[in-house]
């Protein structure tokens, strides 16, 4: 992981203000740039969708600081399951688990699951951290394009759109979070 400074104060402080308004930001995670907004702010996530050209059916990605952000996810899960989430956490593995209506359509899309991850990423958890729960986490990049490595990547994709770009850098992972079935196991992205 490449070690960026901690953010600072005053830089969270924009960000949250930025999360809090229903806009959406910036951030690197562990492989690329991200998308983040607040996941139960429908205006924003539709804005984060359009900056996307991502249709809503896919569903979304939630990252968090720690497990604990997920807990309302999780609670159902039998403890072998939780226990194989544990291990692989915090890092770049994310797991489809049921959301029983506990996440807004916005973020499930047409699935039973909504995808979860508990972020290695310094700036991702700080992040999280000071929001007190989970955001949304997509690729910085629109349908089809390359995910970004580089903050100057994201400016191209989407100019003055973004309410707030973090500084930092992407960690060392070489590709995006792979995604599994929690209940079956099965690799949905490698």
């Amino acid at each position: 992981m490449n070690q960026a400074p901690p953010l600072s104060p005053l830089r969270l402080a924009t960000a949250l203000q930025a999360l809090a308004a229903g806009d959406v930001i910036a951030c690197p995670t562990e492989a690329v740039w991200g998308l983040s907004c607040d996941p139960f702010s429908a205006a924003a996530v539709e804005q984060l969708l359009q900056l996307k050209q991502r249709p809503v059916e896919k569903g979304l990605i939630l990252v968090a600081a720690d497990e604990a952000q997920l807990a309302f996810l999780l609670e159902d899960l039998s403890s072998a399951q939780r226990a194989t989430l544990s291990l692989s956490w915090p890092g770049p593995n994310t797991w489809l688990v049921p959301h029983h209506g506990r996440v807004p359509p916005w973020v499930h899309g047409d699935f039973d699951t909504v995808a979860v991850r508990v972020s290695a990423h310094p700036t991702v958890r700080a992040l999280c951290r000071a929001w007190g729960g989970p955001l949304v986490s997509t690729s910085a990049n629109p349908a089809g394009a390359q995910p970004p490595r580089h903050a100057f990547q994201v400016r191209r994709y989407f100019g003055d759109l973004l309410a707030d770009i973090l500084p930092g850098a992407v960690g060392a992972s070489a590709r995006p979070s792979q995604i599994r079935d929690l209940a079956s196991g099965e690799l949905v992205r490698a």
